[in-house]
This record gives C-alpha cells, sequence and structure tokens, in this order.
C-alpha cells in the first residue's frame, strides 16, 4: 500500500493518551506510545492508518521549530538590535508567531522571521530587508507594476499570453550518496489545462521515457537510476500560458447548477460544523452562487492574514485551522477556499504550479470554481491577500474570477497520486511542485536533496 493513502484517516484524531504527550512535546514518549497501540488487536483501519501518519508527523515537527524564545529574539536582533522582548510578545499575543511545546519549552517556527518580513512593512524596514512579496506586487520601482499591467491589458484586449520557459532540477546531497544507490526522483512538468498549450519537453537529463501524460492530476517526469556517481537530474520545459479575462460583474449564474465537485475530501475539505456556520454567515441573504463564492473571496482576502507554514506533511485540519487562526499561505488558503465553496455547492477544485515572473520563480496554489452556464473561474487568495497589504483594491477584485499569465500549471488535482507512484512517504503527501525523491527502502525529506528552478524565457507574445 502507498503509505501516502493513511492521510485519508488523518482527521480521525488521536486519543487523549497521545494527545496530551504531542501537546506537550514529549514526542519520543508520544511515538512509543503510538507504537504499543500499534501492535494491539482490535484496532479499526482508520484509525490504525491515522495512528501510522501521526507517528510521522510526530517524528517530523521538530524540524519545523528549531528557535527557544531566546533563540528568536537573537535572531530579530541580528538585524534589529533595539527589538524588545515586550514587542515579541505583543506579536505572539496577536498570533503572529508559530510555536508549539518541545519538552514543555515553546520552540518557535524556523521561517517565523521571513513571515513577519514579508507581511510586516515597518518590521522589514527596521531590519533592513527588502519587502520582496512573491503573491503578487512589484519587486522593483517599475512605473506600472506587471501584475496590474497585465490585469489592465487583459481587460482591454480580453487576454496576455507568454511563451514560457522553465529549467527545474533535483539531486540527492552528496553526503548521503554511495555508489551502487537506487533513486527514484520526480519533478513536475506542465499539465494541459484550459491556459496552456504548446507544451514541450525541451530537455532531459538524463533521458527517461517516465512521463506521465498531459492530462496527470499530478503530472511528472521520473527517473529511476542505480548511480555510480551523484548526478543532478533535470528537466526543461517550455509552453503557451493565456490567461483570459472573466467579468465577473456580467456574469449572471444559472438557477440550478451542477453537483460536481461539490463533496468532502478528507482529511482536509470538510464540512465541519464551524465550516457550515461560518459559511452560512458568509453568505447570508446572498442567493446567486457566483456572488456567495465572491462573499467567501472577500472574506478571506479582508481577514485572513499570510503567513508561512510548517511543512504540509505536518499539517493538520487545513481549512478548519485556518478558518479559526485567520492566517495561512496560498495553498492553506486556497484550500479554505475551496472548502467553503463546496460547503455553499459551489463546484471547486486545486489547482497549482509555480509562479513564474522573469524575475521571480516560486511554488504557488490558487483554486477554481465552476458557475454555470459560464464555466470554470478562478480565485487567488493569496494574490487577494497581497494586494490588500499593498492596499490595491483593483487587484485584490482582479484575482476574484482571473489569473495573470504568469503560471506554470502542473497539478489539477489535490491529494492526487504519480503516475510512476511513489513507494514510500511524500515530502508533500498532497501536491507536488518542488519534486520528490526517494530511495529503495525510504523516502526522502526536503533536507536531504537540493532542489533548483529557474525562469529561463517569459516573453509576451
Amino acid at each position: 500500500m502507498d503509505p501516502n493513502r493513511h492521510f485519508e484517516h488523518l482527521n480521525v484524531g488521536l486519543s487523549d493518551d497521545i494527545l496530551r504527550l504531542k501537546i506537550n512535546g514529549d514526542f519520543d514518549a508520544a511515538i512509543k506510545l503510538i507504537d504499543y497501540k500499534l501492535i494491539a488487536e482490535g484496532l479499526s483501519q482508520a484509525f490504525r492508518s491515522c495512528l501510522i501518519v501521526q507517528r510521522e508527523i510526530i517524528r517530523r515537527l521538530p524540524e519545523n521549530y528549531i528557535y527557544t524564545k531566546e533563540q528568536a529574539l537573537a535572531r530579530v536582533r541580528e538585524r534589529i538590535p533595539d527589538f524588545t522582548e515586550e514587542e515579541f510578545d505583543q506579536m505572539d499575543l496577536d498570533n503572529r508567531l508559530d510555536w508549539i511545546y518541545i519538552k514543555g519549552v515553546p520552540h518557535y517556527f524556523d521561517r517565523f522571521y521571513e513571515t513577519l518580513v514579508k507581511t510586516d512593512p515597518q518590521f522589514a524596514m527596521r531590519a533592513g530587508e527588502r519587502n520582496v512579496i512573491s503573491d503578487g506586487g512589484s519587486t522593483a520601482n517599475a512605473a506600472e507594476d506587471p501584475l496590474d499591467r497585465t490585469a489592465r491589458i487583459m481587460k482591454q484586449t480580453g487576454s496576455y499570453t507568454n511563451r514560457i520557459r522553465v529549467r527545474a532540477t533535483v539531486r540527492l546531497k552528496d553526503e548521503l550518496f554511495k555508489p551502487g544507490i537506487f533513486v527514484r526522483a520526480h519533478l513536475p512538468i506542465p499539465c494541459a489545462c484550459d491556459q496552456q498549450s504548446d507544451i514541450r519537453i525541451e530537455r532531459l537529463d538524463p533521458p527517461t521515457n517516465l512521463i506521465a501524460s498531459e492530462d496527470a492530476p499530478q503530472r511528472t517526469v521520473c527517473w529511476e537510476e542505480t548511480l555510480e556517481e551523484n548526478r543532478t537530474f533535470t528537466v526543461e520545459y517550455s509552453y503557451i500560458h493565456t490567461a483570459r479575462y472573466h467579468d465577473t460583474s456580467s456574469i449572471v449564474a444559472a438557477e440550478i447548477q451542477p453537483d460536481f465537485d461539490t463533496g468532502e475530501q478528507s482529511p482536509h475539505i470538510i464540512f465541519t460544523p464551524y465550516i457550515r456556520e461560518l459559511v452560512r454567515s458568509v453568505t447570508v441573504g446572498i442567493d446567486s452562487p457566483l456572488e456567495k463564492a465572491r462573499a467567501i473571496y472577500d472574506f478571506l482576502t479582508l481577514n485572513v492574514k499570510y503567513s508561512f507554514m510548517r511543512s504540509y506533511f505536518c499539517l493538520e485540519n487545513i481549512a478548519e485551522s485556518c478558518a479559526r487562526n485567520l492566517k495561512g499561505d496560498c495553498g492553506v488558503l486556497a484550500l479554505l477556499f475551496i472548502t467553503m465553496c463546496r460547503c455553499a455547492g459551489i463546484p471547486a477544485r486545486w489547482e497549482s504550479g509555480l509562479y513564474t515572473r522573469p524575475d521571480f520563480c516560486g511554488a504557488h496554489d490558487w483554486a477554481r470554481f465552476y458557475i454555470a452556464p459560464y464555466g470554470w473561474l478562478y480565485a487567488d487568495v493569496s494574490f487577494g491577500t497581497g494586494a490588500v497589504r499593498e492596499h490595491n483594491e483593483e487587484r485584490r477584485r482582479f484575482y476574484f474570477g482571473n489569473l495573470d499569465a504568469y503560471r506554470m500549471v502542473a497539478n489539477s488535482q489535490f491529494q492526487a497520486g504519480f503516475t510512476t507512484p511513489k513507494e514510500h512517504w511524500r515530502c508533500d503527501p498532497y501536491d507536488n511542485q518542488m519534486g520528490e525523491m526517494e530511495l529503495r527502502d525510504r523516502g526522502l525529506r526536503y533536507f536531504e536533496f537540493e532542489r533548483t528552478k529557474e525562469v529561463l524565457e517569459c516573453t509576451q507574445l
């Protein structure tokens, strides 16, 4: 069995005795207790699967939380010497700092500083950091931001098209290499979808025929090699990406809407009592499914704050957690939008890959939703929150219904398997934007292999 299928039962939840140990950060004792329960008879398969996943989550959690409070303060004071403990405590009170207990001692998220730089311009200024915004926004003092220019042209002409070429690589870290080692490597590549055409695999090094079909829900190229010398696995691909403008103000929704893509999908797309109540309160008095989707988008972009997250492997109850904590990254925001739309009876789906501007290439997730008789529309909640941070209301409104043309779509389905199956734990059991590697006996973690991605060409057509 593919171990990643165990995640379907993650939301079964832990028994109280294990949960107490996990919450207090007594991870060794929690794993020992899980192992004890797994040898017992009479466990349901769902609970057994949950325990298997939780055991691996607990193993990986400490890697995400590396700073004690003193170390976190020292990390900030490297750039802001006069930063006070009172300021730090206020950020904690405002739920801006993510931490867990490890052996009863708070330990802070390894990217807490990067979150503050990204989301707090005043903090970034004090730290002397450039507030680079990867979820929309300019990275230079251009007369017109590229995203605003793209949106303007789309509104004027109906579409915007780019020819894009990307190089991506993965490589086993040298310290893990041994002659004769077997390696299976996966890298995402463009899939066939409404936005993409003329998809070409320009270069494969080494050559391989393990290339998923263009309609694969998580499309990859795969290598299976026994290495006598360590090597880099490389794919270069090109494609045409066309973003078409959808004027959501002119769409009239049909009275009867389809019911596809409106169901729950364990463990994260779940209509909990709170999700149901939140959807009801956000959409109260609204009959049109399009306007319900807009109300959900408005609520999320205007209330949820962007935050880097621990590895997705270690996230639990993603949509519900985001709804309660009102913070998350692009994938978390997309999942909450999808969950709320589906709960409201609006078909919604996952889409992800890369954001591919000439000056930036990064992993990114967004959502699609369906309004009959018009068809599929897009929602990029993360870019919407970025627009709020930049006080750019026109851009925020644009990303309800539309996307820009700086995308590489590799994944059209959340939590799908690969065409060449993984035999061990994935780094990300739900999505694939950065690549995966495994040995014959185990899956590799992100810190065990190197990854690169680079936009070689991005030319407007």
